[in-house]
């Protein structure tokens, strides 16, 4: 990866930007995105550089030869792939802006030995850049290859098949469990969803590769409930205290629904104006996340609320921190590169604030937040405690 993104935390709408077939045209173009406090412009084609460059924005790039969503690159030869991909790096050229190549979406099992020749030969044209291919969700069916989504007969087979036969730079995988939970209110789904971040986060740390997670931000069919800024701030939190490298959005445009980001019209709504505050946050805490290693994710006070969280991990005794609230928690435990730990706690109640007393004994030193408003650390209240708006997480450290 160029140097330029070591600590980029992408930020992305998940959106081709004139649409899969090229044809879109819209007012709210990249500098909206960038005035959301994007980091990455998401998919675009060449004759957007100049402009993602303008406004610092990394950019993904689209082929115009395979006007899709899901490439299938499982029809073309090895050969022909190479030939594809080489005459891809060439025609995008050399601008700084360039972080990766869109290569395929939510590919079955059977499309990974095709992939793995795709992301091998960007390896070889373009070795500095990332090949971008988004997984199914844990909901995904199950089964034989080409009779399923997966194409495997579990999540975490098709997770390890994925690493080892693709070679991936990262896994990124999309799940809108939260918004389907109706706010959280159906168990099962946000089971789901909690469950889903563990799974990648394991493969993740097994084969040491960064992983993103792509989450809601529109209605996506009428019978959901639409985003709300605590979902929104949910989603975003929850991936980070699971130890994510990147939030992405879908999608920003309307497809059809009257909630969304941008609508069919072409105008802001107001859930861009609060995904835009869910963004600038990201854009404080997302590098110092970056820099932090991930060492444990624990659930408080949520096996209790219904017997299908019971299988996720609560916070062990002897860790050296204890936590209390009326509200579920979740908590992530990270480490810096000297070993000096850090603590990120999210209220999971999209609907209530939570007020949360700790103890960190398993060092010395006063414990400190970092403040998304200001992107420093202040020392907390001398009783230890804290409050969490709906969905709202923050980052704890020993001075």
């Amino acid at each position: 990866m160029s140097d330029k993104w070591a600590n980029l935390f992408p930020i992305l709408p998940w959106d081709a930007q004139h649409g899969f077939d090229g044809k879109r045209s819209h007012r709210q173009g990249l500098k909206s995105i960038a005035d959301c406090h994007f980091t990455m412009a998401g998919f675009v084609y060449p004759h957007d550089l100049p402009a993602c460059e303008q406004l610092g924005l990394a950019a993904i790039m689209l082929n115009e030869e395979l006007p899709s969503a899901a490439y299938k690159w499982i029809n073309h030869s090895e050969q022909e792939i190479d030939d594809i991909i080489k005459r891809w790096v060439e025609r995008v050229g050399d601008s700084p802006a360039v972080y990766g190549y869109y290569i395929m979406d939510e590919p079955g099992s059977q499309d990974f030995a095709s992939l793995g020749i795709a992301v091998a030969a960007l390896r070889k044209y373009a070795p500095d850049k990332q090949a971008y291919i988004n997984l199914f969700p844990n909901y995904a069916s199950m089964g034989e290859p080409g009779q399923s989504q997966l194409g495997t007969s579990t999540y975490e087979e098709h997770l390890e098949r994925f690493v080892a036969e693709v070679k991936p730079p990262f896994i990124t995988y999309d799940s809108y469990q939260v918004q389907y939970s109706q706010d959280a209110r159906e168990a099962p789904k946000m089971a789901s969803y909690y469950t889903n971040l563990l799974q990648v986060r394991e493969t993740a740390l097994k084969h040491d590769l960064p992983f993103w997670q792509i989450v809601s931000a529109m209605q996506i069919m009428d019978s959901a409930m639409p985003p709300t800024p605590a979902t929104m701030l949910l989603q975003a939190y929850t991936t980070l205290t699971a130890g994510g490298r990147s939030v992405g959005w879908f999608t920003y445009y309307s497809y059809g629904s009257y909630y969304a980001p941008i609508d069919q019209q072409g105008n802001k709504t107001w859930i861009w104006h609060y995904l835009a505050e869910t963004n600038r946050q990201l854009t404080l805490l997302g590098p110092v996340m970056n820099q932090l290693t991930s060492t444990g994710v624990y659930f408080c006070g949520l096996q209790q609320c219904d017997p299908v969280y019971e299988q996720l991990p609560a916070l062990p005794s002897g860790l050296g921190v204890e936590l209390a609230s009326e509200m579920p928690l979740m908590a992530g435990e990270f480490r810096d590169a000297n070993g000096k730990p850090y603590l990120m706690v999210t209220n999971l109640s999209p609907e209530r604030s939570a007020h949360v007393t700790f103890s960190w004994t398993d060092v010395f030193g006063t414990p400190e937040a970092f403040s998304v408003g200001d992107g420093t650390y202040h020392a907390l209240p001398g009783d230890n405690s804290l409050w969490l708006a709906p969905g709202m997480g923050i980052l704890l450290r020993k001075s």
